[in-house]
């Protein structure tokens, strides 16, 4: 009797444990897939490393695309991960505009959709949103430049912008935020743009490119600063198209005691570009820890499939033309020579040989 006893409790005891395993097998099973928009650049390979990693440290199966910054192609990519049945889809949109159909038939397939420091546009099907506050980023580079010239004490300073893609939602996020702190000095005279090209849709830059960057910045100099004429700032959104502006700055002779670089503002924090801040290149950057942003994608995948409830912190602003999009936001902090140990090195996003 005894030994039945011990039999059916052993046998109670595995089930349960085939139990658990059946479960953490399931979880195994769950695909995800991750568009990026493109591999060029630090900051996505860093996005797309620390997203694969955790989430199948978390036992998921993980699809990870980059587009090259074609639409096109990021569109095949995610046609693909429908028909691998993926149950869970995060899209950094190399266009945040032109997805609605295959969002459609992601929905019908019960997929959801975690649209990544990207907003995705015009359309429904967008379950959630994770990202930097970039109206804030924008902000925090237009005080950087009020900070640094001291402008509500006086002074003149002229400027030329350099705003992200027309195609990427988060350029009109960052100019907005950039406007909302520096329109003020514009209108008083406080910043003058020799170039009068203000708008978002006269200083976008396609694909936020370093080769565009650097072919609009050469004919900024040709044309409007001839002679003794110099910019005291240029407003790069974003560190790739910094490294354009920087070597056109180059190429024209800046660099030295006589014609020092002006004040360079960027984002993302790329290693050749805090190269260049220690350098005295560029000024600042923008340090959006990609770290933090995969952790909050992958737990709001893991969430949303677990049935948990994700953590958003937002329910209001997001607005992408149909639906209002709950997200989930992280910080940023500005980066220059003063802080950059503190922030990229002792937090070990990089190692301190990367900079030598």
């Amino acid at each position: 009797m005894k030994r039945t006893k011990i039999f059916v409790l052993l046998l109670a005891v595995v089930m349960v444990a085939a139990g658990l395993v059946s479960c953490d097998m399931g979880v195994q099973t769950k695909t995800i897939g991750v568009c990026l928009p493109k591999r060029d650049i630090d900051r996505w390979l860093l996005d797309g490393d620390h997203i694969k990693t955790q989430l199948e440290n978390k036992g998921f199966q993980v699809i990870l695309e980059y587009a090259e910054d074609d639409p096109t192609k990021q569109l095949t990519q995610i046609e693909s991960m429908i028909d691998q049945k993926c149950q869970a889809i995060l899209i950094a949109g190399a266009d945040c505009y032109g997805l609605n159909d295959v969002l459609e038939k992601a929905s019908k397939k019960k997929i959801k959709i975690i649209a990544y420091d990207r907003l995705i546009m015009d359309t429904p099907y967008v379950d959630y949103y994770v990202t930097f506050d970039n109206f804030e980023i924008g902000a925090e580079q237009g005080k950087y430049i009020i900070d640094t010239f001291d402008l509500d004490k006086g002074g003149v300073v002229a400027m030329e912008l350099f705003s992200g893609a027309l195609d990427d939602s988060c350029s009109y996020e960052n100019y907005g935020g950039q406007m909302s702190v520096l329109q003020m000095y514009i209108d008083n005279g406080s910043i003058i743009i020799p170039s009068s090209q203000v708008s978002l849709q006269d200083t976008g830059i396609v694909d936020w490119s370093t080769e565009n960057a650097h072919a609009r910045m050469a004919g900024l100099l040709n044309d409007f600063y001839s002679g003794a004429a110099a910019p005291d700032v240029i407003l790069s959104t974003n560190d790739s198209m910094a490294l354009g502006i920087i070597k056109a700055l180059k190429e024209a002779g800046y660099g030295s005691a006589d014609k020092p670089f002006p004040l360079l503002t960027g984002m993302d924090c790329d290693i050749d570009n805090v190269i260049a801040i220690l350098k005295g290149e560029q000024s600042m950057s923008m340090f959006i820890d990609t770290r933090a942003l995969a952790s909050r994608g992958v737990e709001l995948v893991e969430d949303i499939l677990m049935n948990r409830q994700p953590m958003i912190n937002d329910t209001e602003r997001y607005n992408n033309g149909v639906i209002i999009v709950p997200a989930s936001i992280c910080k940023s902090y500005f980066v220059d020579k003063d802080n950059y140990y503190d922030i990229l090195i002792k937090s070990g996003y990089y190692k301190e040989e990367v900079f030598r």
